[in-house]
This record gives structure tokens, sequence and C-alpha cells, in this order.
């Protein structure tokens, strides 16, 4: 009759070790889906801040932009006395050096690091953690 009590015990025991560790695993879970979140919100955040102010600084370029570009074929026509060609050079010239920088805007886009780091460094330890009380409580099973 003891033996049934101790074994009922521990099986009531193991049972609420079994439902504690379900609702922590899904506390964690649900804590890190949220720092997941709140991150990603963080970059989207910063990210759009600095595609507006690259849009407005662009716009503002583009009209300073025109005025020297219509200087520029003014400028070459007196030397060659050719309206048509001196916009067609400076229009070469011009799309030339606006290729290089979508190349370079498009490169850097890519280096930008929008990876949530802090959810990964936490999710890692997290798996580290649940290891080894995976290895404890198999020790404790024995």
């Amino acid at each position: 009759m003891d033996t049934d009590n101790r074994n009922s015990g521990e099986s009531s025991s193991f049972g609420s070790m079994i439902s504690s560790v379900t609702h922590e695993v899904t506390a964690l879970i649900r804590d890190e889906v949220e720092l997941a979140k709140a991150e990603m919100r963080e970059k989207v955040s910063q990210v759009t801040t600095s595609v507006t102010s690259m849009a407005v600084a662009g716009g503002v370029l583009l009209c300073g932009f025109l005025v020297l570009l219509a200087a520029a074929v003014f400028g070459l026509d007196t030397f060659l006395e050719t309206p048509w060609l001196s916009a067609l050079i400076v229009g070469v010239v011009v799309v030339v050096i606006g290729f290089i920088m979508l190349q370079s805007a498009k490169k850097k886009l890519k280096a930008a690091n929008l990876s949530p780091d802090r959810t990964m460094a936490s999710l890692r330890k997290d798996k580290d953690m649940a290891k080894k009380h995976e290895g404890q409580v198999k020790e404790e099973l024995k």
C-alpha cells in the first residue's frame, strides 16, 4: 500500500513537472515571438526613416541637378554649336553616372543588417538551456 502511494505521488509529481515544463515552454515561445516582433518593428522603423530622408534629399538634389544639366548643355553648345549633340553628350554622361550610383545603392541595401540579432541570440540561449534541462530531467528519472 505504501508503494501505491509513492507511485501515485511520483506520477502526480511527474505529471505536474510535465505540465509546468509545457507551460514554461509555451510562455517562453510567446515571449520570443513578442521580442522578434518588437525587434522587427524597430528595424522597419529605422529603414523607413532612412528611406524617407533619402527620398526628400533626392528630390532636392534632382531639382538642382536639372538646373546644372541645362547649364552644361548650354555651355557645351557654345563650343559645339550643335544643340542636339550637346544634349546627347550630357545625357549619356548623366545616365552612366546614375547607373553607377544605382548599383552602389543596391549593394548598400543588401549589406544592411535587418535580421533580429537579439532574438536569434536569445533563441540560441533558450535552446542550450532546454538541452541542459533535458539532461537534468533524464538524470532525475533514472
